[in-house]
């Protein structure tokens, strides 16, 4: 277990330091004067004060050396400040990220509860048209995309019917964007779970437990769902990580304060230190995420922390 824990915390160092050296760079992959295109909009910037500019983001130094620069500042907790109103931009995604993990996080509750009940079912009730019913559902899930479902949403039950706001910050402005990031992942894990029960209800100890005479509902519940949610924990850790990314645009469709929707701002507005930010702290969750649910993957199942 310690020799596999010591491999995953290394995996995710390292990925962390590769996704440094990415947002480094990436004020040098933009063509022209990175200085003059952040501040292109900024009324009478004269050449004196672009190149003073320029010195204080250490623009003029080697490459190496501003990578450096940006590691220690990174290190120190000091992500820049921002082009457009000169604050913190650490303190920024910190103040928003909560309300981007609260919506992730109902979101996933929702695909897990609606995904894994559709894909019981469907298993239990393959080859049936109850079976045929739930998995043409779940493919629709799968194609639509956010952006589609939340406009459609927001028009039925936010303008048309009037039940909930179009947009704000309290529990009923959560509704609409978890729902529609919900529904639109609910579909894969119910995919995955109908096809990972399938396979425990041909295992031999299920079919032991049928000889023994034990109630049906416990050999389902105890025995075939228990026994296929290990793939599907795996699976929703992903759909995190999916989610996060699904929120920058679900965000910006129902206009919630989350990082995703400040990381679109600033790239209208050409904010490179808080588009770097975003991307570093995106980068971090996205590792954070994947490190615990293969740790809890690893307590799920022996085989993976003694192979």
């Amino acid at each position: 277990m310690f020799r596999y824990l010591t491999h995953r915390i290394g995996t995710a160092l390292l990925t962390v330091w590769i996704t440094t050296i990415a947002v480094a760079m990436l004020i040098h992959i933009v063509p022209g004067d990175p200085v003059q295109i952040m501040y292109a909009q900024s009324q009478g910037t004269t050449p004196e004060q672009l190149e003073e500019i320029r010195t204080r983001l250490g623009l003029n130094e080697p490459i190496w050396v501003q990578y450096g620069m940006f590691v220690s500042r990174i290190v120190q907790g000091d992500f820049g400040q921002t082009i457009r109103g000169n604050q913190p931009v650490l303190d920024l995604l910190i103040g928003r990220l909560p309300n981007t993990l609260l919506l992730a996080s109902v979101s996933l509750v929702i695909a897990a509860l609606v995904g894994v009940v559709f894909g019981f079912f469907a298993a239990y009730k393959r080859g049936t048209a109850v079976d045929t019913g739930l998995m043409i559902t779940a493919l629709i899930g799968v194609s639509m995309p956010h952006f589609w479902l939340g406009l459609i949403l927001l028009f039925v039950f936010a303008v048309n019917l009037a039940w909930l706001p179009v947009a704000g910050e309290d529990w009923r402005s959560l509704v609409l964007p978890a729902i529609t990031l919900g529904v639109a992942n609910a579909g894969i894990i119910a995919r995955l779970t109908r096809s990972s029960m399938i396979d425990i209800l041909n295992q031999d100890f299920v079919r032991t437990a049928r000889a023994k005479g034990l109630h049906k509902g416990t050999i389902l519940y105890r025995h075939v769902l228990m026994a296929g949610l290990i793939p599907v924990v795996t699976m929703l850790g992903l759909q995190f990580t999916y989610m996060l990314g699904g929120a920058i645009v679900v965000e910006n469709v129902f206009a919630w304060n989350g990082i995703g929707r400040l990381a679109i701002q600033a790239i209208f507005q050409r904010d490179y230190p808080l588009i770097q930010g975003f991307i570093l702290i995106f980068a971090c969750l996205v590792v954070t995420v994947s490190l615990i649910m293969d740790l809890l993957y690893a307590v799920l199942d022996p085989r993976v922390r003694l192979s």
